[in-house]
């Protein structure tokens, strides 16, 4: 009786054992082998093998909106895509439908799709200027005029490690704290002095008033 017993339920274990090979897997409800296979996900971009693969036609984005200029260079192929503020005051483009396309490098045309495609632009309110005033050198060892760049453009020229001092030059005593919004009236050092670890000082006004 205790051979018959055992040997029931050893065929009984066996069969559950069985049953628990060939049944679902019971991990889909998020046990650890619901990870063990990574899943697929589309997507509309091309890889990074993809894109300079060969050329294509860049169209010409003057007078268009930055969102609309960037959502065609891709739908035409060109992915890695830049914009700067044409009028050299160092603003960034926040809200891409705010502000309109001026110029583009490279120019429209055949190009290939690796190509950084960048975007002067201003405002929608704004005046595209006759020149891109957006590229702005680092100072070096000489001091620049900045007179009318903004006081955000004239830091970032210099050194990292300058110390700077900027005043209201209206004489309220404003304080500055969109640098940006503000141009530089004067500064000292003049601009051709030799750069040598001295503070810098620049007085500003907002943009739109007189210095």
């Amino acid at each position: 009786m205790q051979t018959r017993t055992t040997t029931t339920i050893a065929a009984l274990a066996a069969g559950l054992l069985a049953l628990t090979a060939c049944g679902p897997d019971n991990n889909t409800s998020g046990g650890s082998n619901s990870d063990s296979k990574p899943s697929t996900v589309s997507s509309t971009a091309p890889n990074s093998a993809d894109t300079g693969s060969g050329t294509a036609t860049l169209p010409d984005m003057t007078g268009k909106g930055l969102q609309s200029a960037q959502d065609q260079a891709q739908a035409a192929g060109f992915y890695q895509l830049t914009s700067h503020d044409a009028l050299g005051r160092g603003r960034n483009q926040v809200l891409d439908r705010n502000w309109k396309v001026c110029s583009q490098t490279p120019a429209a045309g055949e190009h290939a799709t690796n190509t950084e495609v960048d975007f002067a632009t201003v405002k929608l309110e704004e005046t595209c200027p006759s020149k891109d005033e957006g590229a702005v050198e680092e100072a070096g060892s000489t001091m620049p005029d900045f007179k009318g760049k903004s006081v955000k453009v004239a830091r970032g020229a210099l050194d990292s490690s300058t110390s700077i001092i900027v005043n209201d030059a209206s004489g309220e005593d404003r304080v500055i704290l969109v640098e940006s919004n503000w141009q530089v009236c004067t500064q000292d050092p003049a601009p051709g002095t030799k750069l040598d670890g001295q503070p810098v000082t620049f007085t500003a006004v907002k943009f739109g008033e007189t210095c």
